[in-house]
């Protein structure tokens, strides 16, 4: 027996997503064909460092923050740390905050202007454009001919500018990345599972977007941008959430360089709590989309090659592999109660699940290979065995709460620039829980996401009790396991009354 007209388009709606998650697993893949390829034929970057002796390019430090009252003064003493000469640099503390955190600026920027430092605070009572605003504004007073962002949750280096400038020497190097190192991954299931996707974003996907001659990104901060290049592809615009991706692209398309150098580390604070990690997966795959939707009719007219054109399209895309995911995830459910025939039809789909162990590939080289190791490789391979099953279910698990952010970026509907706020945590036994910024209330996308851990908990019931449907067990364990952690820690990580 055929099956019917719905079961036919749940089957064409789950096939076309699962279609879209191959390919971009598989275009993941090509970056590691990329990175690798790099490796084999000459390795690492050459680092280039500043000659102390010349006369230095001047550099203004902008440091945007908003209501960051636990790491501020943290901030500011780590950039008055850099072995960059006092009159060489220039501080800007671009600070809309509303609460407390603008007298401690106040006190902290006081205290280094006494010291001889050049450091200014630049207070907007508005906040208009958000962060791409305040970088904007800043601009305006900024003198130098470099600029370096770094967001409130930094630490870099005290040899960070001594790095990275003397690769400016080049005039068509317009931006200058470093990679992000994680201060607290240890600090929890949360922060592990973090750090081990933006690990992949820093070695894998960035340096190999560059060995393949791919369009790169500025990450937002820890990184130096020639001031000629951002006014001359238009300057910072408050139009997406995610500023940084689309003034990265706007420059390149002009014909300038981004150096990313994955040897030099900028350590930061990953989110702690829930609540705030969901903001920020948020605010960037919103931005992503918005991005999307404003530079992929730029990027096919463009001079660009067919492959830039197309990994710049994947990786701008990037964020809708959530809406695939969800769409895969609860439309697997009615597939796999559907009619004895319509076995044979979801048998196929095991070719597509070949991008999973493809894809396992990419974040095994990142998270095992790529970096300098702690502890020996044995530890360190049956530790990414355990945790990449869980960092797999906990992407899955927030497919829903992206794919609201995906939609609303698409069609268009505005919403405020909410920062993640960080809470100063740098060791195994520091807590939030007593934190002002906490989220105070449950909001209905956890709800559902609850309705969903229960929707895939029936069906791995169903799983052990459906013989054609086994394939699908692990799966949806996986899902409700990943729906129910988000759903737990959403509340979990309220403030407490």
């Amino acid at each position: 027996m055929m099956l019917g007209i719905v079961p036919m388009i749940l089957f064409f709606v789950y096939s076309v997503a699962l279609i879209y998650i191959t390919v971009y697993c598989l275009m993941q893949v090509q970056l590691l064909y990329f990175y690798t390829r790099k490796n084999a034929n000459g390795g690492r970057t050459k680092l280039l460092e500043a000659n102390m002796n010349q006369t230095l390019p001047f550099v203004t430090i902008q440091l945007p923050v908003f209501n960051e009252l636990y790491v501020v003064e943290r901030l500011i003493d780590n950039i008055a740390k850099f072995d960059y000469p006092k009159e060489r640099f220039e501080i800007h503390l671009l600070d809309d905050s509303t609460d407390e955190t603008i007298e401690i600026s106040r006190q902290k920027v006081a205290e280094y202007k006494a010291k001889g430092f050049q450091i200014e605070l630049l207070h907007r009572t508005d906040r208009t454009g958000y962060k791409a605003g305040a970088l904007k504004a800043g601009l305006q007073s900024a003198k130098g001919e470099l600029v370096a962002i770094f967001d409130a949750d930094f630490l870099p280096n005290p040899d960070f500018l001594k790095k990275t400038v003397a690769y400016f020497q080049n005039p068509k190097v317009g931006v200058v990345q470093t990679r992000w190192e994680h201060i607290n991954k240890d600090y929890s299931l949360l922060t592990r599972l973090q750090a081990m996707q933006l690990d992949v974003h820093f070695t894998v996907e960035q340096r190999g977007r560059k060995a393949g001659e791919c369009l790169l990104q500025f990450n937002g901060t820890a990184g130096v941008w020639r001031r000629e290049t951002i006014e001359d592809a238009g300057g910072w615009e408050a139009d997406t959430l995610t500023e940084d991706l689309d003034l990265s692209y706007r420059a390149q398309l002009k014909g300038w360089e981004i150096v990313y150098l994955e040897e030099v580390a900028s350590p930061s604070e990953l989110p702690a709590e829930m609540n705030g990690l969901k903001s920020q997966q948020f605010r960037w795959t919103k931005g992503g989309a918005e991005t999307a939707k404003k530079m992929l009719p730029t990027i096919w007219q463009s001079d660009l090659t067919l492959t830039q054109k197309i990994h710049g399209s994947i990786h701008l895309l990037g964020s809708s592999v959530f809406v695939s995911i969800l769409l895969t995830a609860v439309l697997s459910v009615p597939l796999m109660l559907l009619l004895e025939e319509s076995e044979e039809a979801l048998n196929y789909s095991y070719i597509f699940y070949s991008a999973l162990v493809a894809v396992s590939l990419v974040y095994y080289v990142a998270n095992v290979h790529a970096l300098p190791r702690e502890k020996s490789y044995l530890y360190t391979l049956l530790k990414f065995l355990v945790l990449f099953p869980v960092f797999l279910s906990l992407s899955m698990g927030l497919s829903l709460h992206n794919t609201i952010a995906v939609v609303q970026g698409y069609i268009g509907k505005k919403s405020a620039f909410i920062r993640t706020p960080k809470f100063n945590i740098t060791a195994l036994n520091g807590s939030f829980k007593k934190n002002k910024y906490l989220a105070v209330k449950l909001t209905w996308t956890t709800f559902f996401e609850g309705l969903l851990a229960v929707y895939f908990a029936i069906a791995v019931y169903y799983s052990f009790n459906i013989g054609h449907s086994l394939p699908f067990l692990i799966y949806h364990l996986m899902l409700a396991f990943g729906f129910g952690y988000i759903f737990f820690y959403s509340i979990r990580h309220l403030k407490s009354a």
